[in-house]
């Protein structure tokens, strides 16, 4: 069936297509690259792209792989000892999927959040964005098979590649969000993959210093986070286009799961993002930000004050999606997913230097 054949508002029945297809393939690819398929497919589908989100996934499944086989069973009395062994992938994937049939899925959830939250780096943090998404479908729609299945394999795929941070110090506090990453010290050596860059961490300034008073204050440091990591990226996405949109999506994929956890879980859950949020900073941060004004378009720049921190034009958000969503790259799709949640002028700026620095997919 044909794009033009298919429904253009059953978004519902899009996803859940999706997913099924997405299904047959595993998590990963070419080694350490994570499957970005259902992240992209959701945030396409959620803001009124469903129409192509077979014909992104007709260009992008040529890069998948299939499913890697079983090694053994991951049991409620021996998932500690494949805990962060991705060669036990199916068998996470097998083990949620029987979790997500036999209880409720915020049960599972609940109950293995807090286990995964310690290696929110796994994958390059693309455990919990996979998990963010997921939760947002079950949260804002159906809960139907293909998306509870969903939810399984990217709880699978977070315990498989499992990966917590070194020890790191409390450096001196930050008054807020955008400072404390501006003050977040970068590594030594930033030429290798990202378990190497990630050993090479030592500590991070102490944000939000004082412990939130309760969980919507949890909530609201998250969310300020979310948006300094998204403003940031105009100006500092330039070193490393790709990997330093996680610096905002992955805590956005935090907040998106509040709302399915315990409120008791809400403050680790500020801690966990802090820490992701951070060390992708710190292993891909530039050693100099680029104005913001360098980055504007003709018309833009001419009504932007002289400062190099202009506020830009405004522009629609639905329309600075349409630009990613014709761009194709799966991490601007996302980007641009988490920047209409924080949705004001500046993000819509970072969306715009994020679909000229990243390669377009077609």
């Amino acid at each position: 069936m044909t794009d033009t054949q298919r429904n253009p508002t059953d978004t519902s029945g899009t996803l859940d297509e999706a997913l099924e297809r997405i299904h047959l393939s595993g998590p990963e690819r070419d080694g350490w690259l994570s499957n970005h398929a259902p992240m992209a497919i959701e945030a396409l589908v959620r803001h009124g792209h469903a129409r192509v989100a077979h014909r992104w996934l007709d260009t992008y499944r040529p890069k998948l792989e299939d499913m890697p086989g079983s090694v053994a069973p991951v049991t409620a009395l021996n998932w500690q000892e494949a805990l962060g062994d991705i060669s036990r992938v199916a068998d996470w994937t097998a083990f949620f999927e029987r979790e997500t049939a036999d209880r409720p899925w915020r049960t599972v959830l609940a109950e293995w959040w807090p286990r995964l939250l310690p290696g929110i780096a796994a994958g390059a943090t693309h455990g919990v964005i996979r998990v963010g998404h997921a939760v947002r479908t079950l949260l804002e729609g159906e809960e139907t098979a293909p998306r509870v299945r969903e939810l399984a394999h990217a709880l699978g795929y977070w315990a498989a590649r499992h990966q917590p941070l070194p020890a790191l110090e409390r450096l001196a506090p930050a008054p807020d969000a955008a400072a404390a990453l501006d003050r977040v010290p970068l590594i030594a050596d930033q030429d290798g993959g990202i378990r190497s860059r990630f050993e090479q961490l030592t500590g991070f300034p102490d944000w939000p210093g004082r412990a939130p008073s309760g969980p919507e204050a949890a909530r609201a440091a998250i969310e300020e986070l979310v948006r300094a990591a998204t403003h940031r990226y105009a100006t500092h996405g330039h070193a490393d286009p790709i990997m330093l949109v996680h610096a905002a999506t992955a805590p956005n994929a935090v907040l998106r799961t509040l709302p399915a956890l315990p409120g008791t879980l809400w403050t680790p859950s500020l801690h966990a993002a802090w820490a992701a949020s951070a060390a992708v900073t710190s292993a891909y941060g530039p050693r100099e930000a680029q104005p913001v004004t360098e980055h504007l378009t003709t018309a833009q720049a001419a009504q932007a004050t002289p400062t190099a921190q202009a506020a830009p034009v405004a522009q629609h958000p639905q329309e600075v999606f349409e630009r990613a969503a014709a761009h194709g790259d799966d991490h601007t799709i996302k980007f641009a997913d988490t920047a209409l949640d924080v949705g004001d002028a500046a993000a819509l700026v970072a969306v715009g230097r994020a679909v000229e620095l990243n390669t377009p997919a077609w």
